[in-house]
């Protein structure tokens, strides 16, 4: 049984993350041939102040990109 879990910045619509679940599932239980009740998908929400690029905090490279 495939196992995915999905790290995205908190914010993002439920509807996106429906729609993101709905594709890895039907690519995994096509490739794999697998029937889709067999892939788990799990989406963890981060903060932009836990997840960070290179050593800078997503959010404040949030805030300097809106800010320009």
């Amino acid at each position: 049984m495939p196992f995915v879990n999905i790290q995205i910045l908190k914010g993002h619509p439920q509807a996106r993350k429906d729609e993101i679940a709905r594709r890895v599932t039907e690519a995994i239980s096509e490739v794999a041939e697998l029937p889709p009740e067999a892939v788990w998908v799990v989406f963890e929400d981060v903060t932009g102040d836990d997840w960070f690029v290179g050593a800078e905090r997503v959010s404040e490279l949030k805030k300097r990109a809106t800010a320009k």
